[in-house]
């Protein structure tokens, strides 16, 4: 159960905000009083779950914009439209976006391996960069910036030397990024999800699923929703003593 109070007068954006753990978080945090920016590369995607969101809490305006992660000057140019909309940057930041293109490390093209670690490492890289610079350009301290990683960055998976790279380097860059950031209040943070349901999961076949979901000591596969309940509480003072911490959401399983 959301508490309707916790991030209110936050603003928040969440990164890859248009479908699966991006728009279940988004959903979460406007629950939690949040106005949330939704952010994806597909504005009608952004769109769809701007319309989903809470508006229960007065004072939550809600925005939807389209931006490619991976590229600095759509990075700083969301981060304009956010100011010249809200007057205030963000000081909730959940980057989410992320793509796969795996194959075996031996069939595994150079292009493949570049685009995966440009949106799922530099995507966060640069969020998170201008996002603290927004906030320490204000003078006032305070902020949680949460990366979506992922459990196969800690312990490899078939296929996936990309997007394991990726996760991996997620979590070293948090870690830094939280022992730098600190002077400022602003927490870093990773969630670590295991195989959770999306549409990452929907070019995975059923009895691929079947065997991970046997294999999950809780007896399931992870639904968006069990992330988001993590980037809520570390979105919120109730982790303000938490930064620089991995936290796992995979149900017991590793892979």
């Amino acid at each position: 159960m959301a508490a309707p109070s916790r991030l209110k007068s936050i603003l928040a954006l969440v990164t890859g905000g248009g479908s699966g753990i991006g728009r279940a978080v988004s959903q979460r945090l406007s629950l939690e009083g949040a106005s949330v920016v939704v952010v994806d590369l597909n504005i009608d995607s952004a769109n769809e779950t701007l319309q989903s969101l809470s508006r229960d809490v007065p004072g939550q305006d809600h925005a939807a914009f389209a931006a490619d992660v991976s590229r600095s000057e759509s990075v700083n140019a969301l981060m304009d439209e956010i100011q010249s909309r809200f007057s205030v940057p963000p000081r909730v930041a959940v980057s989410s976006a992320g793509i796969t293109r795996d194959d075996f490390l031996l069939r595994l093209s150079e292009e493949s391996f570049d685009s995966v670690i440009s949106v799922n490492l530099k995507g966060p890289f640069l969020i998170t960069q201008a996002v603290a610079r927004a906030v320490v350009a204000t003078g006032r301290n305070g902020g949680s910036i949460i990366n979506i990683g992922s459990i196969v960055g800690k312990v490899g998976n078939l296929g996936q030397a990309n997007y394991a790279a990726s996760k991996a380097g997620v979590e070293g860059l948090t870690k830094t990024a939280a022992k730098e950031l600190a002077k400022f209040g602003i927490r870093c943070n990773t969630v670590l999800p295991g195989v959770i349901v999306s549409p990452m999961t929907d070019k995975v076949p059923q009895k691929v699923l079947d065997k991970f979901a046997d294999a999950v000591p809780l007896g399931r596969l992870g639904q968006p929703e069990d992330v988001a309940d993590v980037c809520a509480f570390l979105a919120s003072d109730d982790s303000k003593y938490i930064t620089g911490a991995s936290i796992e959401v995979t149900g017991g399983l590793y892979l």
